[in-house]
């Protein structure tokens, strides 16, 4: 086994941090100072499933780039009919079974159009009849987790089923490892709407997407509860708009951790506070205020 001093990037840690999994910094530890991930079985000790998924991890962290490439490329989406799905039935046992799975984790019958639906996850999408049923029990749990009542939709499944066709999230090491990464997130999710104090209503679908794209951004919850602080101070409440700006300027700086941002602060405003207002701050509330 290769050993040797390295360098890792502020980015990188604070993603592996974030990531939650040893086994996927032992990996990339393991894969930073030159070894092959084929070996890590024997020299690291990791099974070959705790190993796939460690890499699957670091994959979808953007953290190693040495994977499969099907070089596949969809072409356009084939419209199934009633008959594709009754011959799929007579003659495909797995997928009886995929059909029987799924109304049980749905708890409902599924209609043609949803057995229409699971064979595109299929057919087209090249998913195996695991992940599809891992995606959809998946996709059941983040609803119910939102507060949504109602089991969601074969066809709001198909958007998600989407995203793992496109990201290679096509084998149960993967789709574990994803749903790893999303379950943290939304702990994560949790902890900033205690910072935001939103506790009385579930975020619109806009500030979702505000949520989402700050923790893909790697801040501690420090940095978060700085930048809604400074958003209060200086606009007088929550303006999702203002502390997004925060955010990006912290992001492009590499400030992600509430110590890198004081002395950030520091750098920048030598004699001021986290508090006080630059000018480029009082035009952005201007026109937040112009805009609300």
């Amino acid at each position: 086994m290769k050993t040797g001093d390295l360098h890792i990037e502020q980015k990188d840690l604070n993603k592996l941090l974030l990531c939650g999994s040893g086994d996927a910094a032992l990996m990339y530890l393991y894969l930073k100072t030159g070894n092959d991930p084929q070996g890590a079985e024997a020299d690291l000790q990791l099974s070959p499933s705790r190993r796939d998924c460690a890499l699957a991890a670091l994959r979808q962290l953007g953290l190693w780039e040495d994977r499969k490439d099907s070089g596949m490329v969809r072409g356009e989406q084939p419209r199934y009919t009633e008959g594709d799905v009754l011959r799929e039935l007579e003659t495909n046992q797995s997928f009886k079974l995929l059909q029987g799975e799924l109304q049980r984790v749905l708890g409902r019958v599924l209609t043609t159009e949803d057995l229409k639906i699971v064979l595109g996850f299929s057919h087209y999408l090249g998913l195996p009849d695991d992940v599809i049923s891992v995606l959809v029990c998946y996709c059941r749990e983040s609803a119910r987790n939102r507060g949504r009542l109602r089991t969601p939709s074969l066809r709001a499944i198909e958007k998600e089923a989407f995203f793992w066709a496109d990201h290679g999230i096509d084998t149960l090491e993967e789709a574990t490892a994803y749903i790893r990464r999303q379950n943290l997130k939304n702990s994560r999710r949790g902890r900033l709407l205690q910072i935001l104090q939103i506790a009385d209503r579930n975020p619109t679908d806009a500030e979702e997407r505000y949520i989402s794209q700050w923790l893909d951004m790697g801040f501690d919850d420090q940095a978060l509860s700085m930048a809604y602080e400074r958003t209060c101070i200086n606009t007088g409440g929550l303006k999702w708009a203002y502390m997004n700006k925060i955010l990006q300027r912290w992001h492009e700086a590499g400030l992600h951790t509430g110590a890198e941002v004081e002395k950030g602060d520091r750098k920048a405003v030598p004699t001021g506070g986290t508090g006080e207002i630059g000018e480029a701050e009082m035009e952005a509330i201007r026109r937040i205020m112009q805009e609300g």
